[in-house]
């Protein structure tokens, strides 16, 4: 690869990586390019050169949001049994919940911005969301649950209540209480 091309391709990946980021702590509206161009410390006029829109450096970090949590749960999957996944992926939530305090779930918080729009990246959010359902079933189907899709929703939902009250009252022992409740009803399913 050319000095250039890796040149290309690391400002590339630095303002996809930027804006997840700024995405998650000023919300779509609130973010311009110009925030995104800051952090990623690329130049306002090479964004361009990139991405012809806000919505596609959008789309591109949603893309972000699906390969972190794929890469997420394929460390997780190094986990001897599911319910030593389930255990580890609630761990995962609670170190995060200083973040989460402060600016609420990722992907949780661009889904509920971007359901208020038709243009497809709601859809396009929706899905890492159910990336994660989806891994949360597979888990409780390989403990022998009938009921796997309804546990994964009750997981996935609890888990986005608790983060909404995390960052409502900026206080993340909430999410370490209700890690830990999470954890002995994980525990408590035969």
């Amino acid at each position: 690869m050319t000095d250039s091309a890796k040149t290309k391709r690391g400002k590339r990946e630095r303002l996809v990586a930027a804006a997840s980021q700024v995405l998650h702590q000023q919300g779509v509206e609130k973010t311009t390019l110009a925030d995104i161009a800051r952090v990623a410390e690329v130049p306002l006029g090479n964004v361009y050169y990139y991405f012809k829109t806000k919505d596609q450096l959008v789309e591109a970090a949603i893309d972000a949001h699906a390969l972190g949590f794929r890469a997420m749960t394929a460390s997780l999957d190094a986990h001897t049994g599911p319910r030593d996944r389930l255990k580890a992926l609630l761990r995962g939530w609670i170190e995060q919940r200083e973040v989460t305090a402060r600016y609420g779930c990722p992907t949780g918080t661009l889904c509920s911005e971007l359901d208020k729009r038709t243009d497809g990246l709601d859809r396009a959010a929706a899905e890492v969301m159910r990336l994660l359902i989806d891994y949360a079933e597979r888990q409780f189907r390989a403990m022998g649950r009938a009921d796997s899709h309804e546990l994964a929703i009750a997981l996935v939902a609890a888990y986005q209540g608790i983060s909404l009250l995390t960052n409502t009252f900026r206080d993340p022992e909430l999410m370490a209480v209700e890690g830990r409740r999470l954890e002995r009803w994980i525990d408590s399913l035969a």
